[in-house]
């Protein structure tokens, strides 16, 4: 008899419920999304490389060989924001992509690459459940010299998700432009925040005051602290840090 009550005592304390969707992180490294289509975990991998998982799809943003990609799924599609080396790694994209992975990208991505969908600027498309709006992505004053930017309007692309009732932002590589402070109804950003090619965390926070995403998590950010935009957003919304380096 004591037997069976330590097996069933065992049993009980193996068997808690899992985390409901949309409630605390259950790792640092992965957040579930709660939308009408489904839970979207999201998972951090390097830099600016992330991927989304949804309904059987894994949607990845920017791969490259800096990440870990040995436990997670091949790519059912991926989604490139521009054409550094830090964005664009064919290498790694080759790893993930499988005969039937679809790419997409901007045109100058395209022009480097075999394959890509190429979505401009303010275009949409809607793929396999789901939507994605390309949004610009640009400098509006840094440079490698002067008279020059790091990114000129209408090359890359920043991108946003519709999944159900829920909207996720991605911003590619960008300082705090027009287009990003009139985006409406984002319920997860991705922000980049780095020096000399995005923009600094006091910026950023700016952005963020503008379009109140619901939950931010900064990313891209090497050199800078992410905790620097969580102070200076204060309540205007939750900042999720997490390891990206």
């Amino acid at each position: 008899m004591k037997r069976w009550l330590l097996i069933l005592s065992l049993g009980l304390a193996c068997s808690k419920p899992p985390p409901a969707v949309g409630s605390s992180p259950m790792t640092t490294a992965q957040d579930t999304l709660a939308t009408s289509q489904g839970p979207v975990e999201i998972v951090p991998i390097h830099h600016e490389t992330l991927l989304l998982r949804v309904a059987g799809k894994a949607i990845y943003l920017d791969p490259i060989k800096d990440g870990t990609y040995d436990a997670l799924p091949k790519a059912t599609h991926i989604f490139l924001t521009d054409i550094h080396s830090d964005h664009l790694d064919p290498s790694t994209i080759e790893r993930l992509r499988t005969p039937t992975t679809v790419l997409i990208g901007p045109q100058a991505v395209a022009d480097k690459l075999q394959g890509v969908t190429v979505i401009r600027n303010g275009e949409s498309r809607s793929l396999d459940g789901f939507t994605v709006d390309a949004v610009p992505m640009y400098n509006l004053q840094r440079g490698p010299a002067p008279g020059e930017l790091f990114h000129d309007k209408g090359r890359g692309n920043g991108y946003v998700f519709t999944f159900g009732d829920k909207r996720v932002y991605v911003s590619g590589d960008t300082e705090c432009t027009p287009e990003m402070r009139e985006l409406k109804n984002i319920d997860v950003a991705f922000l980049c925040m780095n020096l000399p090619y995005t923009m600094p965390p006091a910026e950023a926070a700016e952005c963020v005051k503008a379009f109140r995403p619901a939950v931010v998590y900064p990313y891209h950010f090497r050199g800078s602290d992410p905790n620097e935009l969580k102070n200076s957003v204060g309540a205007a919304s939750e900042v999720r840090v997490r390891t990206w380096y």
